[in-house]
């Protein structure tokens, strides 16, 4: 397992979450992911609406099958207004697939968004995108971020990978 963990916190009809996961995440992946210092765990909020409720439930089911970074990326890249119903469910369908979007009111996807919501409220987290990092088991700590860039977490990431 990587020495380093990285909490994210997300609202996937936060556009700024979209913003960081399209500058930020990729150049994460390549160095940090890849060479395993990094793990990178997605902790989706629904705080928004509607919309944000039906696609963070088909991300967290699509989990399951491990594409829950290949659902978010693909509805941060489709991401329409706030609540103007753009996560419909032909969308879902094409994004997670039927089986996702079937198992999205499963207890177990309930149970696990309730869990990203309490660790969230424990860590003092009110906004998207918000970010926890600590050694791999250890204490997190919340990452101020002054980008949405991945200069905005590197040296944080750097910091932690150093102590």
């Amino acid at each position: 397992s990587a020495p380093v963990t990285i909490v994210e916190y997300a609202d996937l009809q936060c556009p700024y979450c979209a913003v960081w996961t399209q500058r930020a995440f990729p150049a994460l992946v390549d160095q940090y992911v890849r060479q395993g210092k990094v793990r990178i765990v997605f902790r989706g909020l629904a705080f928004l609406g509607p919309d944000s409720d039906r696609a963070l439930r088909t991300a967290v089911a699509a989990g399951r099958e491990n594409r829950l970074w290949h659902v978010v990326e693909c509805l941060y890249h489709r991401q329409g207004h706030e609540n103007s119903g753009w996560v419909s469910e032909p969308l879902l369908d094409e994004i997670a697939g039927p089986r996702a979007v079937a198992a999205r009111n499963a207890p177990w996807v309930v149970a696990e968004m309730a869990d990203a919501s309490r660790a969230a409220r424990a860590a003092g987290i009110a906004g998207t995108p918000a970010f926890q990092i600590g050694k791999t088991g250890g204490t997190l700590q919340t990452v101020p971020l002054n980008s949405l860039g991945p200069e905005g977490i590197q040296p944080a990431i750097e910091a932690t990978l150093a102590s």
